[in-house]
């Protein structure tokens, strides 16, 4: 079905902000139309479950590639973790809110009114059908170079270790051997809602021992576990 003028006009402000020049711009329209709307519209509307298969693969294949080269004493099973860690609900949800693809998606009556626009695997399908869109439309190349991109700080952090390893588990194990009460306590979030930034301290006997930052309680806590195992001397 043909776009209207409006809705081409809306989608390119997207695509505009993606940094994404698109030939066919219906491309990026198909990954932003949810089956709940497919399947409401009287019209032959194609949804995005195609173009999120195809993204999905993309987004496996590049950053499998990023670790088989960017860590080559990696054992295939350490790859496996590493790259569900990153290509995960999470943080493709995320990368979307920092998007406002929300903003952007077709939806159904009762997604619409549910607040789907915000739901996090609703988000996360959508970002993989826009990769798929990408790599339909611009080629494998440009398309593995823009999950990298996008998944840099991500990989950044698999390089440092935060993502390899369950350091509040290991933490936890040190400071129960010792016989010691831990908790973890929230500092402070900042930033808008679909971007928001946290900080934790991992508190050992009253006393706070190390803080970290993340785009998500888990990760902040994660860190602040990872830099009190450092400042033990642990790691």
């Amino acid at each position: 079905m043909e776009l209207s003028q409006e809705r081409t006009k809306k989608i390119t402000q997207l695509a505009k902000s993606l940094g994404v020049n698109f030939k066919d711009i219906s491309l990026l329209d198909t990954a932003l139309t949810h089956t709940s709307y497919a399947n409401e519209s009287k019209n032959n509307i194609v949804h995005n479950e195609r173009l999120e298969f195809l993204g999905d693969a993309v987004l496996e294949l590049a950053s499998s590639t990023y670790l088989f080269n960017k860590f080559p004493e990696m054992p295939e099973g350490e790859m496996t973790k590493a790259r569900a860690s990153v290509v995960c609900e999470t943080t493709l949800a995320n990368l979307s809110s920092q998007m406002k693809v929300g903003d952007y998606l077709l939806l159904g009556k009762g997604e619409r009114l549910t607040g789907g626009s915000r739901r996090p695997s609703i988000l996360a399908d959508a970002f993989e059908a826009i990769i798929g869109a990408i790599y339909m439309d611009q080629g494998w190349q440009i398309a593995c170079e823009y999950v990298l991109n996008k998944l840099q700080a991500d990989l950044i952090s698999i390089e440092q270790g935060y993502n390899l390893k369950d350091y509040k588990t290991i933490l936890q194990e040190v400071v129960q051997g010792r016989g010691q009460c831990i908790e973890y306590k929230l500092i402070s979030e900042n930033g808008p809602d679909h971007a928001k930034i946290f900080s934790f301290a991992v508190i050992v006997e009253g006393k706070p021992e190390g803080t970290g930052d993340g785009k998500s309680k888990k990760e902040a806590e994660q860190r602040a576990a990872f830099a009190t195992l450092q400042r033990y001397n642990i790691i």
